[in-house]
């Protein structure tokens, strides 16, 4: 028991430090986030223990107030937290390899399956929806990228669908802080054997990871590909 509460002991300030932590990088894209927890926490709490006089029980909802105070100051502290961490990370490259490798559970992803010189990246992901193939850079010059990666799968899986993202700003493009929904929302139509056989068929394929190792995560500016390396179709 003595080693159980020492070790809770011993998370909690892990556990703050990393509250802190992350407060402090959402504060440096999010200067209202101080302000808005303040309000929000203030508003929810008042609207209950204003109830509670009325109906006069005000320490009963007085205290569920502070409760669900909490909770929305939480809630609202993690929808700008991801928010400011997607807009730090908007316009990296390799910025929506780091968004598909958390995708979750029942997704197997590929980072730069192809690449050019430019830094032009499609990544590849594969699930339930089949193969969704996300390309990241100037958005005329990855829609060859895509096309030429598309055609490569419809020839060793044809029996799967394939669907295509650019991840961007502009029209017809994915913005980066709704690439995961997007991905989740799309229909599945492969069963969980039929995913693990796509996936040992593409990996029996190979491609440019087992040729040319890339660091995980956005990549550095200014990266070069060695002389010989891959070129795009």
């Amino acid at each position: 028991m003595a080693r159980k509460d020492t070790a809770a002991d011993a998370a909690n300030p892990g556990r703050l430090k990393q509250i802190a932590l992350t407060y402090k990088m959402t504060r440096r894209a999010d200067k209202k986030i101080g302000l808005v927890l303040a309000a929000v926490g203030i508003v929810t709490f008042g609207v209950f223990l204003a109830i509670g006089f009325l109906i006069g029980h005000p320490i009963y909802l007085g205290i569920l107030g502070l409760l669900l105070a909490f909770l929305a100051t939480a809630i609202v502290f993690g929808r700008r937290a991801e928010r400011a961490a997607f807009g730090q990370m908007e316009g990296q490259p390799g910025a929506a390899a780091a968004v598909l490798d958390n995708i979750g559970r029942g997704w197997t992803t590929t980072p730069a399956v192809a690449m050019n010189r430019s830094q032009d990246v499609v990544h590849r992901a594969v699930g339930k929806a089949g193969i969704v193939l996300v390309a990241e850079g100037n958005p005329n010059r990855v829609k060859s990228l895509l096309a030429a990666e598309k055609k490569k799968m419809n020839r060793i899986v044809a029996d799967v669908p394939v669907h295509d993202l650019i991840v961007g700003v502009g029209e017809g493009q994915v913005e980066l802080k709704k690439l995961r929904t997007t991905m989740l929302k799309l229909p599945r139509v492969l069963t969980g054997p039929q995913v693990t056989a796509t996936n040992d068929r593409l990996r029996a394929m190979g491609d440019l990871m087992s040729n040319m190792p890339l660091p995980k995560g956005p990549m550095p500016k200014g990266m070069k590909l060695p002389k010989g390396g891959p070129k795009a179709r």
